[in-house]
């Protein structure tokens, strides 16, 4: 026992001045008239109080830890890889599905009616619920089988455990739908968006969920329909997406020796570039330079992202009808009213072309309708503030003239670049 001893004045008033009240029912005891002992409670007591503060912080502090806790082995259980071949995983042992599935709803991203797949990883366990509640069909990532019989351009909304540029869920998936899926860590560092794709929706629940647009259809799936060039209005989409990737047009004609000049050939952005076309799956890959006349021969092995794939090479010199001309080897002569009919004869909509060629000669190309057979193509339009160029002053364009034929090239769907003469 703790016992304190102060003097004491046998008044009416306490220590502090307040007028007693009685020392009844109180840990306090007069020894004598100068002598006050207040009793303190026993220190086990003190103790038992202290470590039962302690215990209830302790379990209000448990939900805070928990949401740590579990963000971080979410995080561990979610994996997610933009470019590899692997298969995914992504477990829901603690429920996020449910709550991402009604956000979708509250978004309109997942519709009643709609018709949507669960494209589960190899040996993940779904609950049956989640499937039941969002009227989903389980498709499992080893159901090859299963997978071949959904057809194309069929389905809503797909969720996934990981995603990759996978062909399967690009496949089944129309124009307009949503994939969703999950990205563990930072989105930016872990998550590559298909060019085809548009993102709508970001959410964190312990995880982050995204949730994509399908914009177009893929690189794939159009090599069959000229995928950039087709004049089908399924591909339109796809040709907008592509051609808002090329490098900006020169508003003004620039002198080789300006620093904007050498930018802008640093910052040219090629087709297989901007569209993540390997090139290998074309039966030939073609490139025409037209009207170099054995200049920059080698621009396009310096520059062109070929791959490391062969391309057939043409050299195609413009003949009068009347003129003569010689030719090398490795040089093809063909008079410029029959470049429609040798492109016609050289040239099938299942390979991939890219072309060097001068704007009257393109003018040509789109009358007959044939510019439709080229992927790539870099325009030579010879201006009348352009020097040492060839031909009479008098017969150059104005460099308006120039940016018109490129605005025609861009609205007919053609990946199109100005030609400096590299």
């Amino acid at each position: 026992m703790i016992f304190m001893m102060m003097k004491y004045s046998p008044t009416n008033f306490d220590f502090f001045g307040n007028q007693k009240m009685g020392c009844k029912n109180m840990p306090v005891e007069v020894i004598s008239d100068n002598q006050l002992v207040i009793r303190i409670p026993d220190p086990r007591v003190l103790r038992l109080i202290a470590r039962s503060v302690l215990l209830a912080l302790a379990i209000l502090a448990i939900p805070f830890m928990g949401s740590s806790f579990l963000g971080s082995v979410v995080s561990e259980t979610t994996h997610f890889h933009a470019s590899s071949g692997t298969s995914y995983y992504y477990s829901d042992d603690f429920g996020l599905l449910p709550m991402l599935f009604k956000d979708l709803r509250s978004e309109s991203l997942l519709k009643s009616g709609d018709k949507a797949v669960f494209f589960s990883g190899s040996g993940e366990k779904v609950n049956p619920q989640i499937l039941v509640v969002n009227e989903m069909d389980l498709i499992s990532h080893s159901d090859i089988q299963r997978q071949n019989s959904v057809s194309d351009n069929t389905v809503d909304f797909v969720y996934v455990s990981g995603f990759r540029v996978n062909e399967f869920v690009d496949r089944i998936l129309k124009i307009g739908g949503i994939v969703t899926l999950p990205v563990s860590g930072n989105p930016l560092n872990s998550f590559q968006k298909p060019s085809n794709y548009r993102i709508v929706y970001i959410r964190r629940f312990e995880t982050t969920f995204v949730a994509l647009k399908k914009i177009s259809n893929s690189m794939n799936s159009l090599k069959k329909s000229r995928k950039l060039l087709s004049f089908d209005s399924e591909v339109e989409e796809a040709k907008k997406a592509a051609l808002n990737g090329l490098e900006g047009v020169l508003l003004e004609p620039p002198r080789k020796s300006s620093s904007e000049f050498k930018k802008h050939l640093k910052r040219t952005k090629y087709l297989p570039d901007i569209m993540g076309d390997t090139l290998d799956e074309y039966p030939r890959r073609v490139f025409i330079d037209v009207g170099s006349d054995g200049k920059n021969t080698g621009w396009f092995e310096r520059n062109y992202p070929t791959r490391n794939l062969d391309f057939k090479k043409y050299k195609i010199e413009i003949v009068n009808e009347e003129s003569e001309t010689t030719t090398t080897s490795d040089m093809t002569a063909v008079q410029q009213v029959g470049i429609s009919d040798w492109l016609k004869k050289n040239v099938k909509k299942e390979e991939y072309v890219v072309m060097k060629a001068e704007a009257e000669l393109v003018e040509e190309m789109m009358n007959s309708k044939v510019v439709s057979l080229v992927d790539e193509l870099f325009l030579e339009c010879k201006h009348q503030g352009q020097k040492g160029s060839g031909g009479k002053k008098s017969t150059r364009r104005a460099y308006w003239e120039c940016l018109a034929l490129y605005g025609r090239l861009r609205d007919e769907g053609v990946a199109v670049h100005q030609w400096w003469g590299y």
